[in-house]
């Protein structure tokens, strides 16, 4: 089998490094944007005279026969090929003959590559950010719906003060919303067009590279062809933003799982988003958010593995850089999916309102609102501090919660305490009066809620 590169080697290639040196079994997935990037090079061979406008018109014609092969399952991806930039070019040629010869005038694979992987991650990007989009919505909608329920806010994940838990839906809608900035901001940052840098150092050619940038979508061309073909900060980049929104998803599933044991019962899962034990009949497992926290390690190793291969590099182009396709593309295909079956089973969640409320009782959620009212009749907080820890433990010996206290038992602790104590320490009253902004308060939560929906119209997706 001929190869592309011959000329300079007297011997077949070895088999086993055929196998060893190809990658055409993973970014074949890039051939509509290696088919998308030739037709605008040829495009602008052809602008510039460097090949004839019929010779373009082959190519083009002929790139077009092959992403029609591709997608009706026709094209045959073949080892010794390489890649799928030589496997392309193979098959232009036995369409059109030596004419497709031509396309790789004032191109190598370096800078092809290059521009390949980099419009690539961009298209992906922009189709996470849309499903965190409507990750965001399916929380609004749940917050809204769940608006007026009250649940333990934790601390050390010991009990600490009450919430609504349309509050606690709202605090990852803050990190979502990060994250989509996140995604923003780097299809900002890399919003260039490598090709033309050639194998490092540009082309002899007079190529019109502004051309080609607009043509494929970027702003401007890159400006340093040395950076150019071996800059991998867009695949870390992404693979950092995939790990934060990781991050974000495995906090929120081990939320999910606790809230569903029988210790808490907090919610429930659909069946549709459950799995039973093979030997146990009673079990309905949280299998989903127990999977999209265990693919967070996987998605972390895909980080650390391209951080570690181009740790030492030198400049330019080194083979090592063809490991930095498949840990982007396997963190890429595990977010997406992690991320659309996790808010397709967090939109069928229902809420146990009444074993909630059963459970505000313990913990002495309402202990910080005590202190509060001491304070807001004049006692220095440290010592209203100190005082309702002696009433904490007070109830602590008598098995009962502040709320069961009589007010001459207050009146052990300080006469501050008035008739009014136990109206201003109930579970609604310690939610609702928390009205500083971005509070727990009702008022605050659909402030969040209308200022969240703002937000997702101001989205271009």
């Amino acid at each position: 089998m001929k190869k592309m590169w011959e000329g300079r080697f007297h011997k077949e290639t070895n088999k086993l490094l055929e196998k060893f040196n190809a990658s055409i079994t993973f970014d074949k997935r890039m051939y509509e944007e290696d088919i998308t990037g030739s037709i605008a090079h040829s495009r602008m061979l052809a602008k510039q005279g460097i090949i004839a406008e019929h010779e373009q018109k082959d190519i083009e014609n002929g790139l077009l026969q092959i992403k029609d092969e591709i997608e009706k399952g026709e094209f045959e991806f073949r080892i010794e090929d390489e890649d799928i930039h030589m496997s392309i070019e193979k098959r232009l040629t036995q369409i059109i003959g030596s004419v497709a010869g031509k396309l790789h005038t004032a191109r190598s694979r370096n800078d092809q590559v290059a521009l390949d992987v980099r419009m690539y991650v961009r298209k992906e990007a922009r189709e996470i950010s849309k499903l965190l989009v409507k990750m965001e919505n399916v929380l609004l909608g749940l917050a809204e719906k769940y608006k007026n329920v009250i649940i333990p806010g934790y601390t050390h994940l010991q009990r600490a003060q009450p919430i609504l838990f349309s509050h606690h839906l709202m605090a990852y809608f803050q990190m979502f919303k990060r994250d989509i900035s996140r995604i923003e901001y780097f299809l900002e940052r890399y919003d260039e067009m490598p090709l033309g840098a050639g194998a490092l150092a540009g082309t002899t050619f007079d190529l019109d590279r502004h051309f080609v940038a607009k043509e494929l979508g970027f702003s401007k061309p890159t400006e340093n062809s040395l950076d150019s073909v071996s800059d991998r900060d867009f695949i870390i980049e992404l693979a950092m933003i995939i790990s934060v929104i990781s991050m974000h998803l495995s906090r929120f599933s081990e939320e999910i799982i606790i809230w569903c044991t029988s210790e808490f019962s907090f919610i429930n899962l659909d069946d549709a988003f459950a799995t039973g034990s093979s030997i146990m009949p009673q079990k309905k497992n949280p299998d989903i958010a127990e999977l999209v926290r265990g693919k967070t390690g996987r998605i972390y190793g895909n980080l650390m593995g391209i951080l570690t291969t181009m740790k030492a590099l030198p400049l330019a182009y080194n083979k090592d850089m063809q490991e930095d396709k498949e840990g982007i593309f396997d963190s890429i295909d595990n977010i997406k999916l992690s991320i659309e079956i996790f808010y397709l089973m967090l939109d069928t969640i229902t809420v146990n309102n009444e074993k909630i409320y059963t459970s505000m009782r313990a913990g002495f959620l309402n202990a910080t609102d005590v202190a509060d009212y001491l304070a807001k009749h004049n006692v220095p907080f440290r010592q209203a501090h100190k005082i309702v820890g002696e009433i904490v433990s007070y109830c602590e010996d008598k098995k009962i919660a502040i709320d069961d206290m009589k007010l001459e038992e207050f009146h052990k602790f300080s006469d501050v305490f008035k008739d009014d104590i136990l109206s201003e320490i109930t579970i609604e009253n310690c939610v609702n009066k928390r009205n500083s902004y971005g509070g727990t308060s009702i008022k605050n939560v659909e402030i969040q809620i209308e200022n969240g929906k703002k937000f997702l119209e101001t989205l271009e997706i």
